[in-house]
């Protein structure tokens, strides 16, 4: 069994590199602090044809698959511009997912062709504030009118939302209490987000200011038939389609985010100077870093593998939870080391540290807590009883 990277493979992290390292620390750390979009770095990446990489050939895309997405995220969530960098862009690689196996051709050629181009901007519209991880529970309701639906409810933590042109909206059309089961009756659209008609209004937080973050309010809003994907009902069952890609990305965007971290601890270590010596040969800074190494790689390859396993077409979903799981703890602990091996500088914006610290929390709560990925393990691979 030989476990590298293809050629081709090795090519997309140096041409997504290249582009990255355009974008440095001043640039990052500036849009953090302005909490502006990076709409430079955006562009960039659809002028490099980064942004079609998981979309079919026939409309622009690179047709290639969840492992060399996997590895294109990692490289950006490494570079300057840490999770802000992968947030920019990360949509583009599973939100539109449901629309790329479920969408008609039209749909196709409407839809996606202006998010490879990056011309269109795309949000998730699917958590909402009393349902949580609770997807079944959700009240946002489509109500079937002549020539489409009207829309009223309300989502949370819709990120990109105000820099968003499109929104991927997932809502009940039949009430949970009328259904089979309550994965029945949603249904998915994929339309235009109306800024005039709806609020879309930012959350403040701790990290990740560069990529907006907001609680969204939809009144009777109008979506045509054409903006339904797929049958109606059956909503739940396609954003399923987009979850396990979605660990896997998330977990090796936190595995990027980790090794950018280590990388600059084990710098400042190898230059720092305390009591004649460099504080990077006293075992108390170099073996966490050398923990912090071995976490984040074996990380890295059970993510590889899951994405191996999607895209070979086999089950993959206690490995990509497993690496996602992983991967976040691994990152914030090398964040947090990070920040330790500066000592009082780590404290500072100076170093890009703490900047990267504050950015490393969410991927232990995002999309999918730890405790959530516990039970998951615990009943679906362990087989042991449901515990929620």
């Amino acid at each position: 069994m030989q476990i590298a990277l293809t050629d081709e493979q090795e090519a997309i992290r140096d041409g997504v590199k290249k582009v990255c390292d355009r974008f440095g620390d001043d640039y990052w750390s500036g849009k953090d602090e302005r909490k502006e979009f990076p709409h430079e770095f955006h562009r960039a990446m659809a002028e490099g044809g980064w942004l079609g990489i998981t979309m079919p050939e026939s409309l622009g895309g690179a047709g290639l698959g969840v492992t060399e997405a996997a590895l294109m995220m990692h490289t950006v969530t490494a570079s300057a511009g840490g999770y802000s960098a992968a947030s920019t862009i990360h949509l583009n690689l599973f939100g539109p997912h449901a629309v790329v196996v479920f969408g008609n051709p039209e749909q196709h050629e409407r839809m996606l062709k202006p998010l490879i181009a990056g011309t269109d901007k795309a949000c998730f519209g699917v958590t909402e504030p009393d349902a949580g991880l609770d997807t079944t529970s959700i009240k946002t309701f489509a109500t079937k009118v002549d020539g489409g639906y009207r829309v009223s409810g309300r989502k949370i933590w819709t990120s990109s939302g105000q820099v968003a042109n499109k929104i991927v909206l997932l809502t009940r059309t039949t009430p949970k209490d009328q259904c089979k089961k309550p994965t029945d009756g949603m249904t998915l659209f994929y339309t235009n987000l109306d800024h005039s008609k709806i609020e879309v209004r930012r959350i403040a937080k701790m990290g990740r200011n560069a990529v907006d973050s907001n609680a969204t309010f939809i009144d009777d809003y109008f979506i045509p038939d054409a903006d339904r994907i797929g049958e109606e009902g059956k909503g739940f069952h396609y954003i399923l389609h987009s979850l396990n890609p979605e660990r896997i990305l998330v977990g090796i965007e936190a595995v990027g985010l980790g090794q950018g971290a280590l990388a600059r601890a084990v710098s400042y270590a190898g230059e720092r100077e305390v009591f004649g010596r460099l504080i990077g040969s006293n075992q108390g800074i170099q073996h966490p870093l050398a923990e912090n190494w071995m976490y984040l790689e074996s990380a890295f390859w059970m993510l590889m593998r899951a994405a191996y396993l999607y895209d070979s077409g086999q089950s993959c979903g206690a490995e990509a939870n497993a690496g996602k799981f992983l991967a976040a703890r691994a990152a914030f602990e090398a964040c947090t080391r990070a920040v330790m091996t500066h000592g009082g500088m780590g404290y500072s914006t100076e170093y890009q540290v703490e900047r990267l610290f504050r950015e490393s929390i969410l991927l232990r709560i995002a999309p999918i807590t730890e405790q959530m990925i516990c039970n998951f393990i615990g009943e679906k691979v362990l087989g042991l009883p449901k515990t929620y």
